[in-house]
């Protein structure tokens, strides 16, 4: 077994993975940084999913280094892709035009930007970056970890750091270290959340997860796949609380749960915009590019027609996990076939056999699929201070103007509390106010040196709805770096500078001076309501 020793680990190479390494790596520490897949970036590439933002991206509300990823983007396809004159002159050119984010893209131009970001620090060797790699054991010392355990095939690597970072996509340490955290639902008699559950908290209610895809479009051909193992079973599949059956492009609307009929296509898939489910999440438009140079459109299929809700993925063995990941990648490809053959097209007929199933978008997967599943729903520390809805949520804050002001703000977040099914109950999707990422959420209640670093950390079922997107993920990634860096250089701990107001000031400076961070809204911003939905939700 290979032993190494770094100053900062971070097990999970998602966006916040990613962040808190810069951060660290920016203020001078020397970092290990993990992941289980072959890209970097997580819910972006890995998992398929372009950035889903609040309407205020391109001008405030992220850290520099995340506009700076956003912008290098957008430039690896004008320095790389034959973009049209128009397209290339645009300043927020997005890439598949794609309905629900302005910066719809492939998922390897993600990977390709994070490791460019990367790569000066793993020149030096100030960066090791192991790839393929999973935590197994977290070793732990009283209140501290010692050392995290992780295996790649035969191979195994135990690494010692002064700070450990969890940025996996269920919170793995948590579990593996016997770090306090939750799982699934709270009651309303625990979190007085007017949308918590009426009765009794549920550790398997977590929001379904899905295994996304990409398609493109031939009319003339027939790309149709083999029949799969369980067709029948999600064919036939239909929850008590949903509108149709599951294979249908009936949905129901997320705010008033009335169904919704959205086909795949209703406008030409040929046009800059559309109402259907293809311009929903395109990841190219073939409009930007030059004649002839793609010869379709490609999208990727994040809809809840695929979503899976049956059974939870953490609080349970590892073999009825590998159960809901099995099926959930049956669901995926059930739906495709499904579309292929059965689909009703609304000018008549049925079946698209000419979408065809782009496995080469993820690097090739045996299945064709993602390179894993998209996450929604972590562990959850039990932290220093919980963000409840009443903090951020319109309706819960009885009037108040704006969320709650965090005087220990780390950052800046905007998004709808958007909860996707679980296995008991239909979306809970509400307006919320733009918020901010108050440092008491990633303190652990007791373990001094270990710090949550993307969607694990101290929020509700409730309010991780609108704390787990792209750029607020990013943003907590880069605090926790940053918090752990900060800690080293001052020979302090993390609950220290919590405590203390004169180690809070000077690490929050650090943040906006050296980093770039907002830690608050504009007056305007903060108190517009997050109103606006996305017709599909994510």
């Amino acid at each position: 077994m290979t032993e190494l020793r770094t100053d900062i680990l971070i097990v999970g190479g998602g966006l916040g993975g990613v962040a808190a390494a810069l951060a660290a790596l920016r203020l001078g520490q020397r970092v290990v940084l993990t992941d289980e897949n072959r890209w970097l970036g997580g819910q972006m590439t890995a998992q398929g999913v372009p950035p889903d933002e609040h309407m205020w991206i391109e001008s405030e509300g992220c850290t520099n280094s995340y506009r700076s990823m956003r912008e290098r983007v957008r430039a690896y396809y004008r320095e790389h892709y034959p973009l049209t004159p128009a397209a290339r002159a645009d300043r927020a050119l997005n890439p598949g035009q794609g309905q629900v984010s302005g910066l719809c893209h492939e998922p390897i131009v993600g990977d390709a930007v994070l490791r460019n970001m990367l790569q000066p620090y793993l020149s030096n060797q100030q960066l090791i970056l192991l790839q393929a790699y999973f935590p197994v054991t977290v070793e732990t010392d009283g209140d501290r970890v010692r050392a995290v355990t992780l295996r790649s095939g035969e191979r195994t690597v135990s690494i010692q750091a002064s700070y450990v970072l969890d940025a996996t996509e269920l919170g793995d340490l948590l579990e593996l270290g016997g770090v306090e955290h939750v799982i699934g639902a709270e009651s309303q008699p625990q979190t007085g959340e007017l949308h918590a559950l009426a009765d009794a908290p549920d550790p398997r209610s977590q929001q379904g997860f899905s295994w996304c895809y990409a398609l493109s479009f031939h009319p003339q051909a027939n790309h149709r796949i083999d029949k799969p193992a369980m067709y029948e079973f999600w064919r036939g599949y239909r929850a008590a609380f949903w509108p149709a059956q599951h294979l249908s492009w009936v949905y129901a609307e997320p705010t008033t749960l009335e169904p919704v009929v959205r086909p795949i296509f209703t406008a030409p898939t040929t046009s800059a915009d559309g109402d259907d489910l293809w311009h929903f999440r395109r990841l190219l438009y073939a409009g930007h590019f030059a004649k002839d140079y793609l010869d379709s459109d490609i999208t990727l299929v994040n809809w809840v027609q695929m979503e899976y809700w049956l059974k939870p993925l953490v609080g349970v063995t590892e073999s009825e996990r590998s159960v809901a990941l099995y099926e959930a990648q049956q669901l995926s490809l059930s739906f495709l076939y499904w579309m292929q053959t059965e689909a009703p097209r609304p000018a008549g007929g049925y079946g698209y056999p000419g979408l065809r199933l782009r496995g080469d978008v993820f690097g090739n997967t045996p299945h064709g699929l993602a390179q894993a599943p998209y996450i929604r729903e972590s562990r959850r520390i039990q932290a220093e201070f919980t963000i409840l809805e009443q903090h951020v949520g319109y309706e819960a804050r009885s009037g108040l103007l704006g969320a709650e002001n965090f005087p220990d703000s780390v950052g800046v977040g905007s998004y709808r509390i958007d909860l996707h099914p679980t296995y008991r109950r239909n979306y809970v999707d509400i307006s919320t106010w733009p918020f901010q990422i108050p440092l008491g959420s990633l303190i652990p209640i007791r373990v001094e040196n270990l710090l949550p670093a993307c969607k694990n950390i101290g929020t509700t079922h409730i309010t991780n709805g609108c704390y787990r997107l792209h750029p607020v993920e990013w943003n907590i990634g880069e605090a926790a770096g940053a918090l752990a860096a900060y800690c080293l250089l001052q020979n302090t701990q993390p609950r220290q500078v919590l405590h203390s107001s004169s180690h809070l000031a000077s690490f929050q400076s650090l943040l906006v001076s050296q980093l770039g961070f907002q830690l608050q809204w504009s007056e305007a911003v903060r108190l517009t309501p997050r109103h606006k939905l996305n017709p599909l939700g994510i």
